[in-house]
């Protein structure tokens, strides 16, 4: 006997003993027996307890109690519970178990059943709860015994026990009912089984509903009887019944994890055709969530067109009598893209030997045949693993690059189609051996990995993802169809191409004018010294019908320095920068003077309609929601300074002629990076106009890399590469989010998650000053109609001086004497504005704008069927 600090004796049979029979473990104030431990709190209890060891046990239970006593020992043991609760546990002996131990099959699937684990909740020790004890001992099962709600809940928390034994006999003790829906809120009940020992009947009571019971969560009842065979006989049927039903249901959990990890798209739905499961590789390739899908028949999701008339019915005749059917077969994407694929449907035969599933298997059908064998031969070298040092068996490339590919064994050994495997890894060996990688370097080693254990289709349209990023133009548009017109041709190679196209010998220094005193208007001391005029015009600058040519006309020439000092006043400008109101003043007459007002087009009309645009942008909720006060005032500056000193000739002209700017900025970027690197020139230059010389360094520093960013955004060499860019980090992610049926976010958290991300900020940013830019077509008719001829005449200009200098012509389609303005216009909407204004509105919420561009283009299409040249429609009088 020993005898803790705390009082407690612990009683155990001879050391001798080896078998782990049994382990009995009883809490504080309670004292129990089972076999041949005993453990209580005290030891005067010793008496009763010695006393209740004389009890003989059940007459079946003897001889295995004296089994017991005789081979215990020191592998027995005795457990401290985890909470003040008694628990009794019993362990069967090494043959009990191996007895309990089955095999099971379960369709292909073969398990092994382990020993059954018993958890047994009585109020208190009797003959029932010792029947089922003895019970567990002889069946083989492994058993725990809980007195009290919290350690039942806690034992079942640790074992997950496949039955458990309720005391429903008497409702003084405890509540059994709520103990069981205790034990069933927990999910680790669902596949175990419940039973209630209710009390025995007397001959001339009536039985009662177990619907009670049911309800409760009881899976069974057990009427009182205390024999063991009884219990014995109880737990059996159980164990061949429910459990091992259970234990089948249990192993669905690895079928559906497989499931949820294959490549190939699953679709199970019910013999009515109601979509039951889809794993997430069905959802990747038709673009649908399973929240979109479970529970809807077939018949309501969108069919394609694409399909042969009788292909449905082919189908049915074959699935409807049991047999697989597997083809070729049209899907309709929730995008609306119609996609081939490979589809195998197989009846599943279920209740009542009828066909209760349809399992639906699909891939993308593939019709390379080379690619095929290919691919098939990569999976078949996956990568081992091994020790091997082999160069032709080993897939590691044991250099310091960790899990880099070992692209001599790759191509070695597969030899089905040399010329893709060439291209393919030609140049991975050099790459893999760089101690520094580039990203796109990275992300071709990323697809190049994929490609290994990826299915067929995959690994072909990985290929192609390769092919692309092999370019260095990877966002230089393909015209496609639209090339056969010259006037988009010319459009879009005059306004995207930095590229030199100089004729030997030829040679244009452009000289700028400066000192431009174009205007006695006088300029307003503060933003409430405003003629009546002009200030009756700018209550309107909040619309974005606002005319800019009427303010341009009141303000002869000038309406930059007034429409400015009224929007920076809006956005608190001169309270960000911390500079007088004089100062900002200043500063715009400055800027304002070094635009070429003999420019049809850019002039400072021109920056002032870009600034308008942008204050536009920047009142609407998500631009305003996702940008800081600093992106605001660099956004409202940028636009104001984006063509300052602007020659009326494009960067292709310039680098043509080989003018100083073209020089200085090696034909790259030349007039974005002239106007920022002028605008900083003047705005430092003098501390009158100096609005940035009371900001903090480091503010400056960020202020100033905004506003070049920005400008240098304008530069159309780079427009698709910014509207791309746009699309993919700030569309797509947003749309996603608004059309996810489990999404419960709102349009201010999309914004603040953006603000999150600098980079998407920035891309914001560009996108606005783009659009703001070349917002001409969304502008009302009239105004739409002005800046298309101002436009025009500037690049009339341009072809006159290319032909009088001998330089080659840019835009050849732009000569005053053929071209068709309606059909440039239309070129100029299809190729740039469309896309990026569909890509700016999804974002900004424009409509506005959208449907002035759909009138407009209307307009233009109306003058272009009529063959005109002039810009208006003709009257009837003239037609």
């Amino acid at each position: 006997i020993h005898v803790s600090h705390s009082g407690v004796i612990y009683c155990r049979d001879s050391e001798e003993s080896s078998s782990p029979h049994q382990t009995t473990t009883i809490s504080q104030g309670t004292t129990t027996v089972h076999g041949l431990f005993v453990k209580t709190d005290a030891a005067d209890s010793i008496p009763s307890v010695l006393a209740y060891q004389s009890r003989q046990p059940p007459p079946s239970a003897g001889p295995r109690r004296k089994e017991r006593r005789e081979s215990g020992g020191a592998s027995a043991r005795s457990r401290t519970p985890h909470c003040c609760s008694v628990e009794a546990e019993t362990q069967t002996s090494s043959s009990s178990a191996k007895a309990s131990t089955a095999e099971v099959q379960v369709g292909p699937m073969r398990l092994t059943q382990y020993p059954i684990q018993v958890l047994l909740i009585f109020a208190k020790e009797d003959n029932q709860s010792d029947g089922f004890w003895w019970a567990c001992d002889r069946a083989g099962y492994r058993c725990n015994v809980a007195w009290t709600l919290e350690s039942a809940l806690e034992c079942f928390l640790d074992k997950h026990q496949e039955i458990i034994v309720i005391d429903h006999r008497n409702s003084k003790d405890f509540d059994a009912e709520d103990i069981c829906r205790s034990i069933r809120a927990t999910e680790l009940s669902e596949h175990t089984v419940i039973l209630a020992v209710v009390p025995r009947i007397s001959a001339d009571e009536e039985e009662t509903s177990v619907l009670p019971l049911l309800d409760a969560g009881f899976d069974r009842q057990f009427m009182e009887n205390s024999s063991i065979t009884a219990c014995y006989n109880e737990l059996v049927q159980i164990e061949h019944g429910e459990v091992r039903s259970q234990f089948k249901l249990r192993a669905c959990d690895a079928v559906f994890t497989a499931l949820d990890h294959c490549q190939e798209a699953v679709e199970i739905t019910s013999e009515d055709h109601v979509i039951q499961y889809v794993n997430p590789a069905f959802e990747r390739m038709m673009g649908y969530c399973k929240g979109e899908l479970i529970g809807k028949e077939l018949t309501e999701l969108p069919k394609s067109d694409k399909n042969s008339a009788d292909i449905l019915d082919n189908i049915n005749t074959f699935i409807k009598k049991g047999k697989e059917w597997q083809g070729v077969y049209y899907a309709r994407r929730k995008s609306g893209d119609s996609i081939q694929q490979h589809v195998k449907i197989t009846p599943v035969v279920g209740q009542g030997g009828k066909i209760r599933h349809f399992v639906s298997l699909k891939r993308l059908h593939c019709t390379n045949e080379n690619n095929k064998q290919l691919y098939k031969s990569l999976r078949d070298h996956k990568y081992t693993g091994d020790n091997s040092q082999s160069e032709s068996g080993s897939y590691k490339c044991k250099n310091r690059r960790k899990d880099s590919v070992d692209v001599k064994s790759v191509t070695s050994q597969s030899s089905d189609a040399p010329s893709l495997q060439t291209r393919r890894y030609s140049s991975m060996a050099r790459i893999h051996s760089m101690t520094i990688e580039a990203p796109i370097t990275k992300v071709i080693n990323i697809i190049n990995a994929a490609q290994e254990n990826s299915p067929i289709t995959v690994a072909e349209a990985l290929d192609r993802v390769l092919d692309i990023l092999r370019t260095t133009e990877l966002y230089s548009p393909q015209l496609g169809t639209k090339d056969e017109d010259p006037h988009t041709s010319d459009l879009v190679g005059g306004l995207m191409n930095d590229g030199l196209r100089r004729l030997s010998g030829n040679e244009y220094v452009f000289s700028k004018s400066t000192n431009l005193n174009h205007t006695h208007l006088p300029v307003p001391n503060t933003i409430t010294d405003v003629p009546p005029c002009i200030a009756q015009l700018l209550d309107n600058e909040e619309s974005w019908d606002f005319n800019i040519f009427e303010l341009e006309a009141v303000t002869n020439k000038r309406p930059l320095v007034y429409l400015g000092l009224k929007v920076f006043a809006r956005f608190g400008v001169s309270e960000f920068l911390n500079c007088s109101e004089a100062t900002l003043r200043a500063w715009l007459q400055v800027i304002e003077a070094n635009y070429h007002s003999s420019n049809s087009y850019h002039n400072s009309t021109h920056a002032a309609d870009v600034l308008h645009a942008t204050a536009f942008f920047l009142g609407k909720e998500r631009v305003k929601g996702s940008l800081d006060h600093l992106d605001e005032v660099a956004a409202l500056i940028a636009a104001t300074i984006h063509d300052v000193d602007h020659p009326g000739r494009t960067n292709s002209f310039l680098c043509n002629a080989g003018s100083e700017l073209a020089v200085l900025y090696n034909d790259t970027a030349v007039l974005e990076s002239h106007h920022t690197a002028l605008a900083f020139q003047l705005t430092t230059k003098d501390n009158k106009y100096n609005i940035f010389k009371n900001i903090d360094r480091n503010r400056y520093r960020t202020l100033r890399q905004a506003i070049i960013d920005m400008v240098l955004a304008t530069e159309m060499t780079k427009h698709f590469e910014h509207v791309n860019k746009f699309v993919n980090s700030i569309n797509k992610p947003i749309a996603s989010e608004e059309t996810s049926p489990c999404n419960k976010g709102s349009d201010t958290e999309c914004t603040a998650n953006i603000k999150n991300f600098p980079d998407n900020q920035t891309l914001i940013k560009r996108m606005m000053i783009k659009c703001a830019d070349v917002a001409n077509p969304c502008r009302p008719l009239e105004l739409c109609i002005e800046w298309a001829g101002r436009i025009s005449e500037e690049y009339f200009a341009q072809t006159d001086e290319e032909k009088r200098q001998g330089l080659p012509v840019v835009m050849p389609v732009f000569d005053r004497n053929t071209c068709s303005i309606p059909k440039s216009q239309i070129s100029f909407i299809d190729y740039f504005i469309t896309d990026m204004f569909d890509a700016w509105d999804a974002f900004a919420h424009l409509p506005v704008l959208m449907q002035h561009l759909a009138n407009n283009y209307k307009h233009w299409k109306t003058l272009d069927d009529l063959k005109c040249k002039s810009l208006r429609l003709p009257s009837e009088n003239n037609n």
